[in-house]
């Protein structure tokens, strides 16, 4: 798939991957709108952006409905139309039974589920009138298991993964694309706070090549590292008991 003049939509676009991602669909020639709940650093960057193209933000809260609907009509007067929407925000909370939290279970799943789904929501009409486009969502290898004091998250994106699946098969007849990206550990704002090591952690820059070369390549999934992703697929077809004695253990705190 050729980037060129390619309108594409990011979510979660202020920081780590969603930022790594829109510099290298820049770099391709792509015209860019970028959406996050910080309009004011998405501004810092599109100003300080090397490449240029055209580059367009929008405040955007995920998981209001009404802002979804408004910054996606606010981008088809911009720009016309959407080629590619990449639903990359996330949020996460490391927290154990002993915090339970309802709130931050909330939280979680209205960001990394509904965000993606209430996008695809107002993309759905567009994309299948005109049979085409592209719904890139941006899930985890951590949607494998249910891992100690992750369950929030490895949920959502368990949920997220099994959704866009779902999604893939139904709009194949109309010549629209789903890929679903699962990504391990990625330095970013989010993984700063784990307090565990973290295997065959990557820098923002190069998971964004990854994910934006599997784009071009029209991949169904971008998952990396391929270690990680091997180890993943392992403890799917773990024994229940060998999984839950291996993941009781206390982690590698990060030096």
């Amino acid at each position: 798939m050729n980037l060129k003049n390619k309108v594409v939509l990011i979510t979660g676009a202020s920081s780590g991957i969603g930022e790594a991602i829109a510099k290298k669909f820049a770099q391709e020639g792509a015209l860019i709108a970028l959406t996050a709940r910080r309009k004011e650093v998405l501004d810092k960057f599109a100003a300080n952006l090397e490449v240029k193209t055209r580059v367009a933000s929008y405040k955007c809260d995920v998981t209001n409905v009404d802002e979804v609907k408004n910054v996606y009509r606010q981008i088809k007067i911009d720009f016309g139309k959407v080629d590619i929407a990449l639903l990359n925000s996330g949020v996460s909370f490391r927290s154990s039974v002993k915090e339970f939290s309802s709130e931050k279970a909330k939280v979680t799943f209205d960001t990394n589920v509904l965000g993606i789904i209430n996008f695809v929501e107002v993309l759905l009409p567009d994309f299948m009138s005109e049979r085409n486009g592209v719904i890139v969502g941006v899930s985890s290898l951590a949607d494998s298991r249910g891992f100690p004091k992750s369950g929030f998250y490895c949920a959502s994106k368990a949920a997220a993964s099994i959704f866009l699946e779902s999604l893939r098969i139904e709009l194949k007849p109309y010549n629209v694309k789903v890929i679903t990206v699962r990504p391990g550990f990625v330095k970013t704002p989010m993984t700063d706070k784990n307090e565990f090591f973290m295997p065959f952690l990557m820098e923002p820059d190069k998971a964004a090549s990854i994910i934006v070369n599997g784009i071009k390549k029209e991949k169904k999934r971008i998952q990396f590292p391929l270690a990680i992703s091997l180890a993943v697929r392992f403890l799917r077809i773990m024994p229940d008991f060998l999984f839950e004695f291996l993941a009781s253990r206390e982690p590698i705190p990060r030096k």
